[in-house]
């Protein structure tokens, strides 16, 4: 595991950071995006910062050149999730797009798929939404139940869908779905790109214990889904899927480290200026311990992921090894936020008023953190990947 940037990776760093200085949008500007009550205000914003960064040369970095990408190694990659994040730097609206289902139509993709997708995904001007889970089939994704019947020259699409991410705002759709009934569940499955434009898409916003709806339930009835719109073979949906998933976690939370080192330092900060019982909470040796205890963790989950990253590098692909590090960041994120309540006191559980700890941001990343274990694959299903695939233990059924 080699811990040391080399002069590519260097000049690679040092080339963000200097666009970024000049085109970064201003603090002022993202937090009164971010803040707004209408998620449209905050997605249009984080489209036009996407299409800023399109212009720029600086969507799709890992993508291979001759698809508009710049070919980053996957160190790379690293350097600009993190770099991004030191900025504050907002998120993109097509993140989905950029990071999971655009590199999934490189791979499988026909030259016509790519033609028509790919460009419109790294310039933000299609999003896209992934429709895996099901309501009883969330991470076993091999249990779904969405049908699609082979109708000659299309499939009908039934079925239902959840947790999608951005389906609200979504113009297309990655669909898992059962094209084979009667085959095993794992092998008769087909990866569809939908039109969520089509009769028959319903969309339905799910109201999270944040307040937001980030999340969406799908319906499909009788949507017609042209063959040519078919990822990779017919019945071989399961090989495609995988490989979204392991792009999907092969670089999830490698901003997270960065992220929760800026948390951290705030904490920090608060409990010099917050008092107790008439000295400073950073006194108390319990809160220092706890403080200890997330700087332990977070310097635990940065070599995790170095681990991770340099077992790509040697292997060329992402593995098993991906879902090691959701586990960290995830769970650690978990433990964090509920330390930080313990810190704070009451006034941390406020999301509005003067009181308000950070303008309830403390508040905010206590609930929003009790999806991270969901998200992206349950840890329990995380765990059996590591036992089965990393550790060599029998399947758990």
């Amino acid at each position: 595991m080699d811990l040391n940037y080399t002069p590519q990776e260097l000049k690679f760093r040092d080339e963000l950071r200097a666009w970024l200085e000049t085109q970064l949008p201003g603090p002022e500007e993202t937090r009164a995006a971010s803040k707004s009550p209408d998620p449209w205000v905050r997605f249009n914003f984080y489209r036009d910062w996407q299409r800023r960064l399109h212009q720029g040369g600086w969507t799709g970095v890992h993508w291979p050149k001759e698809y508009g990408g710049r070919g980053a190694t996957l160190m790379e990659q690293v350097i600009f999730i993190e770099e991004m994040a030191r900025a504050q730097a907002p998120q993109v609206a097509g993140v989905l797009g950029l990071m999971l289902i655009g590199p999934t139509i490189v791979h499988h993709g026909t030259p016509e798929q790519k033609q028509r997708f790919l460009n419109r995904i790294l310039s933000g001007e299609e999003i896209w939404c992934q429709g895996f889970s099901e309501p009883n089939a969330g991470s076993d994704l091999a249990n779904l139940r969405t049908e699609a019947k082979d109708m000659g020259d299309h499939f009908l699409v039934n079925g239902h869908k959840v947790w999608n991410s951005y389906g609200w705002a979504a113009d297309w759709c990655a669909l898992v779905t059962r094209t084979d009934p009667e085959a095993p569940k794992h092998k008769g499955l087909s990866y569809l790109l939908v039109d969520m434009k089509s009769p028959g898409v319903e969309v339905r916003p799910l109201l999270q214990i944040t307040g937001e709806t980030e999340f969406c339930e799908i319906y499909f009835n009788n949507v017609q889904v042209p063959k040519q719109n078919v990822l990779g073979r017919i019945n071989d949906g399961w090989n495609v899927a995988i490989s979204t998933l392991m792009h999907e976690r092969a670089t999830l939370g490698a901003d997270m480290r960065i992220v929760f080192a800026r948390q951290l330092n705030r904490l920090v900060e608060l409990t010099r200026k917050i008092s107790r019982g008439g000295k400073p909470l950073y006194d108390d040796p319990l809160v220092r311990q706890k403080i200890g205890q997330a700087y332990t963790e977070i310097e635990l989950l940065r070599l995790n992921q170095m681990r991770s990253v340099s077992r790509i590098a040697q292997t060329g692909a992402p593995g098993p090894e991906g879902s090691i590090l959701k586990i960290c960041w995830s769970e650690l994120n978990q433990r964090f936020q509920q330390a930080a309540q313990e810190i704070l006191g009451l006034y941390g559980q406020l999301e509005h008023g003067k009181h308000a700890i950070d303008d309830g941001a403390w508040s905010y990343g206590f609930l929003r953190a009790r999806g991270n274990t969901i998200e992206a694959g349950t840890s329990e299903i995380q765990r059996n990947i590591i036992g089965h695939f990393v550790l060599g233990l029998p399947k758990s059924y």
